[in-house]
Formats: structure tokens, sequence, C-alpha cells
């Protein structure tokens, strides 16, 4: 399952992120990851969820972040959620068609390896692609 939260700055995506990361990490049996750009949710998300800064790794483009994803799950079979703070600005890339492409490629993931996935987008919720509004 793939779950989009879309909106401009400052309309509450990240605080979303982290109250779903905390309330997972106490009730999943499964590990949490959330993934992020920088370190300033480190205080924020509960240490029982795995936070990664992808700007400690030499993630690129869409492919790049897929196969991490694949890496971060290849090494933890039992994570069940993975969260993921700012798509756009994870990779430093705003093509809402290439991101649409992306999240349907997560999505066969998700089913693949029972894994659940929540994404936010800043992005207007008017502006966003067909595709992508069947995960918001």
């Amino acid at each position: 399952m793939i779950k989009l939260i879309v909106g401009g700055a400052g309309t509450g995506k990240t605080k979303t992120i982290i109250e779903l990361v905390n309330a997972a990490a106490k009730e999943e049996k499964g590990s949490i990851v959330c993934i992020a750009k920088g370190d300033k949710l480190k205080f924020d998300i509960s240490y029982d969820a795995r936070l990664v800064n992808i700007s400690d790794y030499l993630v690129e483009g869409y492919k790049g972040l897929l196969g991490f994803i694949s890496g971060i799950h290849a090494g933890n079979y039992d994570i069940t959620k993975i969260y993921i703070d700012g798509l756009y600005k994870l990779l430093d890339s705003k093509d809402p068609a290439t991101a649409e492409a992306f999240l349907r490629e997560l999505d066969a993931f998700s089913t693949k390896h029972s894994v659940d996935f929540t994404v936010t987008l800043s992005e207007a919720a008017t502006a966003i692609t067909e595709g992508m509004k069947k995960y918001v």
C-alpha cells in the first residue's frame, strides 16, 4: 500500500510523518524506517524507528532510490512500514511524471514484499498527476 501526503510548503506534512512514524513504532511488530534528507528529524523520531539520512548515501534519481529501498529491505525482512519525507527534496528533482512512475514501482514493491509506504510530496493537491491521485 502506498499513501501519498501532498501539500504546499508549511502545510504540516513533516509533522504528520513524525506522528505516523512514532505511532507505528509503538504499535507495529515489524521494523519501521523513515527516510529523510538531513538530520533535522533525529530528535523527533522515536528511537524504535530507524531514521535514514539519504544525504549520507550516494543515491541518485528515482531508480537509485528504489534500489536503496530494496537494499534496506534485503538487509531486514522484518520491515513493515517505510516513510519517505519530501520525495522531491530527497532527490532534488521535481518531475511529476517520473515521480508518478516511481510511485507505481514502489506500489509493486509494496505488494510483493508486504511493506506499506507513506510518502510526502511538496505539491498542491490540484497539481499532482492523475496517476498520483490514486495514492492520496
